[in-house]
């Protein structure tokens, strides 16, 4: 009965409770997403890489090591011998190995060296594989595959041809010009520092860091040619016999980017056979004598930085914590407000025999229905909303929505809103049942 009363006495003022569904509903459903999209949000970051066991490089701090092979930033740690990558690669508990190499940029993009696995390898998000919007992986030594955001502001297309320079600043004066690099494909938008990234083979790296071929390297050998009593003719004739098979430049159909070994590498990415041998390989990897390594797992890394960001989140469930408190401050005072046009509900309700204590129950029980109907209306709200944005967000922010979308910290929020609203209640359910009692002894 009591609910039938709170429920038909909001009715009669159903323009203002009508205004304060709205903003307690508006409120809730900012808090809701704050939360979703904070939890959701370090689920993602955590997996901006995946599928990755192991990261090892130089030994430079777990975070820098992070930085600069998943995010692009930072500068990269100093090579590691290829002889210890070779090392890793025949190692039985490997699956499979992505070279990197770190440290030239294109128009302020990182430019990085690698081979066709790290397309085949290489995953982000819930274990989602890189894909290619047009063209195909390194066809040739100077092929290259850019990121969805360099194609977009610089107008990329298969076929451009691109220029990287050395060091890691936005404008530099030593660009590799006698060796263009030439796209071959676009990758697809994944939200991740894949989308900023410039991927080029390590052969053609290594070519461009070469620099062109000096006219004095010519005359140096036709001279000492000479001195060993050799005719210029004879010693070209034996050196180009002798690299005849070196200039030639393999085709699309035979170019294999795992053929050429390099001196050195910045960082590599392991996958293992069995990921519960991770913490043996790491372990083995960072006590190796042959040369100073250190292996990182992604997974943790992720972790520790994500923990430095935590303050933010923290911040934005608070000021969206504020914005719900406001809400229900109004629904309050409008409980408050129309306190006065309700004295003769209240008389009567007295005459026909409610007590005080009824009048604040009743009070607090259309405090509780508003504010119950929102927060169902802001689940239902968030749900859709989420739902229709799922695609864009992945896309554009990298930001992977997996369900349930609502965790147990949701249901808490909820709970902490209700109780939020019973104390809030109390104000104008206490003016309530004074003036329950003034009407009680009025009567008398």
């Amino acid at each position: 009965m009591l609910s039938t009363i709170a429920i038909e006495s909001l009715k009669r003022r159903k323009t203002t409770a009508l205004l304060t569904l709205l903003s307690i509903t508006i409120s809730i459903s900012l808090l809701l997403c704050v939360d979703i999209v904070r939890s959701q949000v370090k689920t993602s970051f955590t997996r901006t890489v995946s599928g990755v066991d192991l990261i090892v490089g130089a030994p430079s701090g777990q975070l820098n090591l992070l930085l600069s092979s998943v995010f692009n930033i930072g500068t990269p740690t100093k090579g590691i011998d290829y002889k210890s990558v070779a090392s890793l690669k025949s190692n039985k508990q490997v699956s499979w190995l992505i070279p990197l190499s770190l440290g030239d940029t294109h128009r302020g993009f990182r430019v990085i060296g690698t081979t066709n696995r790290f397309f085949e390898h290489f995953k982000y998000g819930d274990k989602q594989a890189l894909a290619l919007t047009e063209g195909r992986v390194f066809e040739q030594p100077l092929s290259t595959v850019v990121g969805a955001d360099i194609a977009d502001s610089l107008g990329y297309t298969v076929g451009d041809k691109i220029v990287v320079s050395h060091g890691l600043g936005s404008v530099s004066f030593n660009n590799h010009d006698d060796h263009p690099f030439i796209i071959s494909g676009i990758l697809e938008k994944t939200g991740t520092p894949v989308d900023k990234a410039v991927y080029v083979t390590l052969q053609g790296l290594e070519k461009a860091h070469s620099g062109p071929k000096s006219a004095h390297t010519s005359l140096s050998r036709k001279k000492t040619a000479f001195l060993n009593g050799h005719s210029t003719n004879e010693h070209e004739h034996e050196h180009e016999h002798e690299h005849e098979h070196e200039h030639e430049e393999p085709t699309q159909d035979n170019y294999d980017s795992e053929a050429f070994t390099p001196e050195s590498v910045s960082v590599v990415m392991l996958g293992l056979k069995n990921r519960v041998t991770a913490l043996q390989l790491q372990y083995q990897i960072n006590q190796s004598k042959k040369e100073p390594l250190m292996a990182i797992l992604p997974g943790m890394a992720l972790a520790e930085l994500w923990q430095i960001m935590g303050n933010v989140e923290a911040l934005l469930l608070g000021l969206s914590g504020l914005i719900v408190i406001c809400a229900l401050i109004g629904l309050a005072t409008m409980l408050l407000a129309t306190m006065r046009e309700r004295y003769q509900e209240i008389a009567v309700l007295r005459t026909i025999g409610a007590g005080p204590f009824t009048l604040l129950l009743l009070i607090q029980l259309e405090a509780m229905l508003l504010t119950i109907v929102s927060a169902a209306l802001s689940i239902g709200l968030v749900a859709v909303l989420m739902s229709m944005f799922k695609p864009w967000l992945s896309s554009t922010y990298g930001l992977f929505l997996s369900s349930p979308l609502f965790s147990q910290s949701s249901a808490i929020i909820v709970l902490l809103i209700l109780g939020c609203t019973y104390l809030v209640s109390l104000f104008p359910a206490i003016a309530a049942y004074k003036r329950g009692l003034h009407a009680g002894l009025n009567s008398n």
